[in-house]
């Protein structure tokens, strides 16, 4: 069966810890306040057994005003795989801000961050700057917004040279409000997982990944392609072979299964072009707050 433990996926959404306070000029304040949640979630991930990350703070930008950041008191580092398949942790609750558009969110992370495989922890190595930034949003006069960090793990650590002390952190975010995204979820027959897989399906272990592209009629591609997936699950098993992919925006898409593995990058660093072989792609349409099916 083939595997890969050079890859992983995380995502990151609103959730669930508490702020000690903001901080930061209320700039162009016009008086008029909304509310905003935010919280942190995790994709579904091949072979980690925790992906640790030491979350510290929250930066939220204003068009008009300063940078009002939310210093977080986390205990320990959060452990991304807690937090899969639409479960999350938050990191505001109802916060009163200023209403209007904010440019960009920031998560901020310290260095106590490590992965876990085979029962052996392996640190992480971040940049040097540990400010992690993704687009903004808009506060409504009035209203409450919430949104979700889509912290993706799979395009975010690599491991290049397959060595336990060179796994590296390159965030990669996306940002969404939790209004108008939905999930997509299915089933995967044990006769294509044993055909792709090259082996008899099995409860667990590795059982493939499902790769979602925005558009219908999709050529699916791998990771760091010019067509790449907006998120990659895998498949699990439970009653059945199945895999779910929350907080995806409201649109057309295309749904297609591989067995085969996707590495970010080669052993040079540089961005891996990998040659896998995928299902036909499924079309589906996602409705935000309703659950699109797609079998295989």
């Amino acid at each position: 069966m083939k595997n890969s433990t050079k890859v992983f996926a995380v995502s990151a959404l609103a959730g669930a810890l508490a702020a000690c306070g903001g901080s930061g000029s209320d700039g162009g304040s016009t008086g008029q306040t909304g509310t905003v949640s935010v919280g942190l979630t995790d994709a579904p991930v091949d072979h980690a057994e925790a992906v640790n990350i030491e979350v510290t703070a929250l930066v939220l930008k204003h068009q008009d005003g300063s940078p009002v950041r939310y210093e977080l008191e986390i205990p320990e580092p959060v452990n991304l795989l807690d937090y899969q398949n639409g479960q999350v942790k938050a990191l505001l609750d109802r916060e009163e801000l200023d209403a209007g558009e904010y440019q960009w969110v920031r998560l901020e992370i310290g260095e106590n961050n490590n992965i876990v495989i085979d029962g052996g922890e392996n640190p992480l190595t971040t940049p040097s700057a540990r400010g992690i930034q993704t687009s903004g949003f808009t506060v409504p006069a009035g209203g409450e917004v919430a949104i979700t960090i889509d912290f993706d793990v799979r395009k975010s650590i690599v491991n290049p040279q397959n060595d336990p002390n060179s796994y590296k952190l390159k965030p990669v975010l996306r940002l969404v409000d939790n209004a108008q995204v939905g999930t997509i979820t299915g089933a995967v027959s044990a006769e294509l997982i044993t055909e792709a897989c090259g082996g008899v399906a099995t409860t667990d272990g590795f059982l493939g990944n499902i790769y979602v592209h925005a558009g219908a009629d999709q050529t699916p591609d791998d990771i760091g392609s010019a067509n790449e997936p907006l998120v990659v699950v895998p498949v699990e098993y439970g009653e059945e072979y199945s895999y779910q992919a929350s907080f995806i925006p409201e649109g057309d898409y295309t749904v297609s299964y591989t067995c085969d593995s996707d590495l970010i990058e080669d052993t040079e660093g540089n961005p891996s072009d990998d040659e896998l072989n995928f299902t036909n792609g499924q079309n589906a349409t996602v409705t935000a707050g309703e659950t699109t099916t797609v079998n295989f």
